[in-house]
């Protein structure tokens, strides 16, 4: 099943001046979620921040968070960026 990935537009703006290694990561963060959901245990100390969102790192510095609501193929990548400024 695969499911439509949104980077919000701030999230898309402050991934562009991230280092290039770190964008590569995040790419791939998407590629994985697109095609497995929401659920990613093989990421980088994934959990689950509550039942709607999630999170990730990218690298020693770095951390993803993502939004899926139940029964909807949507996931909405709200924030990339420095593990010291997430919103969790």
């Amino acid at each position: 099943m695969n499911y439509k990935v949104v980077v919000k537009k701030k999230a898309a703006k402050k991934l562009w001046k991230l280092p290039l290694w770190v964008q590569k990561k995040a790419a791939l963060l998407v590629m994985d979620l697109k095609e497995k959901g929401p659920e990613q245990p093989k990421w980088q100390n994934y959990s689950r921040l509550s039942d709607t969102e999630y999170h990730c790192h990218l690298g020693t510095s770095w951390a993803a968070c993502w939004q899926h609501q139940k029964n909807t193929l949507t996931i909405e990548v709200y924030y990339v960026g420095s593990r010291e400024k997430a919103p969790y």
